[in-house]
């Protein structure tokens, strides 16, 4: 009878051991599977955070070998993980863009700026302030600037001061150096030295015909 009894206790500690060996994997299982999400939450966190940050910048910027911009900001920061990757000026940027002798044909200046470096489009936003070579000045609270096309443009309301007169409207486009423009939707000019209005309809620029334009 005992040979019985001592087979019976060892199938009872074989159980409880293999029931303990369950118990103990299904918990290092479950610490896995919490370790593997901490993991992917930080990757995430990564997607997130600039891949530069950079404070008090004053740089060049080529393109096809040849220097065609400066930059000045206060902060730049590079996200390369973002879908579509990007620059971002938040504390403001000041851009002058050279011509084929590196004269400034144009500068430009905003609150808040953002580059999408793959589609070579810039977006300016709130107090946008632009400077031709002709003196021209040009002013809105929205600006793209697709390198790609060569153009300049806004849906937003503008504002030009020439030497004789301020030209006021709604939507914009123009060529890189902001000589050759339309305004979609003339509203006034204001002329400096008698301040007489003319109606919208009579307004003329120097302008490019619109079907040109694809913004």
């Amino acid at each position: 009878m005992l040979p019985q009894r001592s087979n019976v206790l060892f199938c009872r500690s074989l159980s409880i051991t293999i029931a303990f060996g369950a118990v103990v994997m299904f918990l290092l299982f479950s610490a896995c599977s919490g370790r593997h999400k901490d993991m992917g939450a930080a990757i995430t966190e990564r997607d997130s955070l600039p891949v530069m940050d950079t404070k008090g910048v004053m740089t060049l910027i080529s393109d096809s070998g040849v220097t065609r911009y400066r930059i000045n900001t206060e902060e730049w920061l590079v996200f390369d993980r973002k879908n579509p990757p990007y620059w971002a000026f938040e504390k403001g940027v000041y851009l002058e863009k050279f011509d084929s002798v590196f004269n400034v044909d144009a500068s430009i200046k905003s609150d808040t700026a953002y580059y999408y470096e793959k589609q070579k489009l810039w977006k300016l936003m709130s107090n946008v302030h632009i400077q031709n070579l002709k003196g021209e000045k040009f002013d809105t609270d929205l600006l793209y600037w697709d390198q790609n096309k060569h153009t300049i443009y806004s849906d937003r309301f503008i504002r030009i001061e020439q030497p004789d007169r301020i030209i006021t409207g709604r939507g914009f486009d123009s060529n890189e150096q902001m000589t050759v423009y339309t305004i979609r939707k003339p509203e006034g000019i204001f002329y400096v030295d008698d301040d007489a209005t003319t109606p919208a309809d009579s307004v003329q620029t120097d302008s490019m015909p619109k079907d040109s334009i694809k913004p």
